[in-house]
C-alpha cells in the first residue's frame, strides 16, 4: 500500500486479497444451467403425467 498526499494506492493483490480462482464462476454458470434444463423438464412432463 501506497499512499500519495490522501490518496492510497494498492496493488492488483492487495485489492483482490490474493485470490484469483475461477472455479466459482464454472460452478455458478454449470448450476445454472442445470437448474433451468431441470424446470423446463419439469415443465414439459409434469403436465402431462398429471
Amino acid at each position: 500500500m501506497e499512499r500519495q498526499g490522501d490518496e492510497v494506492h494498492l496493488n492488483e493483490t492487495e485489492a483482490t486479497g490474493g485470490v484469483k480462482q475461477q472455479g466459482v464462476r464454472y460452478v455458478l454458470g454449470i448450476s445454472l444451467l442445470l437448474a433451468v434444463i431441470a424446470m423446463s423438464l419439469a415443465w414439459i412432463v409434469l403436465p402431462k403425467l398429471l
